[in-house]
């Protein structure tokens, strides 16, 4: 094969299962995804997929693509880690990482830290998706919940969010709840001591989607106290101390000691969230 792009871009559609997430995960057009993989199809002479109405399947090929591509992805990317880790001077791009909900509160870090480091771009990337550090896609990322146990990752706090319970008014009956795999909390443990699980009428694996329902007021629930103000919300309990939600700056032992990473975790502990 002559073209990495096009083995990448096969790995990203057997990874996401579908042309459109694929494509914006790259950064590209569809156009530009389908003609990759039908490249990639014609040169090795057999399917890559499956299609189906719900997206992309990889066949047996298709997954031994993927495996291959990851492997030399992370390699690549200890190539990338051990270069940057090398550079001193304060240029070029840091890629941060963060979920949707935690982006107003990282942005006055961002914007110390160029205002000491005016030659470093800043990239900032919202996703829910979990970016891999070990495989270079972000420098630093930030994480919210318990604490991160990645072996390969040195874990730093980087501040709290207040969070209290509101609703659309005090007499609120109808809640939003965690599902079965969203990470613990202690709101979440004092919820289901005092909250009936009849009134539970949505829940997610995502604590930002919650969040997020909360504050449309459709139903009642916990949310961080600075997403609340000025919507009208009602606050429904006394806040208590252990239901903040810890924020973790996270980064590769590799990059750790680089320049760029140091500076800006120097601006997160100088600005914690």
């Amino acid at each position: 094969m002559q073209n990495w792009d096009e083995i990448r871009t096969a790995a990203f559609v057997a990874r996401l299962g579908t042309i459109s997430a694929a494509a914006d995960a790259l950064g590209v057009h569809r156009a530009t995804v389908t003609r990759h993989i039908d490249a990639l199809e014609g040169a090795l002479g057999a399917k890559l997929f499956q299609r189906h109405a719900r997206g992309f399947s990889p066949t047996e090929l298709g997954g031994a693509l993927l495996r291959i591509a990851d492997a030399t992805d992370a390699q690549f990317g200890e190539l990338v880690r051990l270069a940057r880790g090398g550079m001193a001077d304060m240029t070029g791009v840091l890629t941060v990482t963060s979920v949707d909900v935690l982006v107003p509160l990282i942005l006055p870090v961002v914007a110390a830290f160029q205002a000491r480091h005016p030659r470093v771009k800043v990239h900032l990337v919202s996703s829910d998706r979990v970016l891999k550090l070990e495989y270079g896609e972000a420098d630093v990322a930030f994480r919210i919940g318990p604490k991160p146990r990645h072996p390969d990752n040195v874990v730093l706090p980087a501040g709290r969010i207040p969070v209290g319970l509101y609703g659309p008014g005090p007499d609120a009956d109808r809640f939003a709840g965690p599902g079965a795999h969203t990470p613990p909390t202690p709101y979440f443990a004092w919820a289901a001591e005092n909250i009936p699980a009849d009134r539970v009428c949505l829940t997610s694996d995502s604590i930002a989607a919650l969040w997020q329902a909360v504050r449309s007021g459709t139903v009642a629930g916990f949310m961080p106290a600075a997403m609340a103000a000025g919507t009208g919300l009602v606050e429904l309990a006394p806040p208590r101390d252990d239901w903040d939600e810890p924020v973790w700056a996270v980064t590769h032992v590799d990059l750790h000691r680089s320049a760029r990473v140091q500076a800006f975790i120097r601006a997160v502990k100088d600005h914690p969230v």
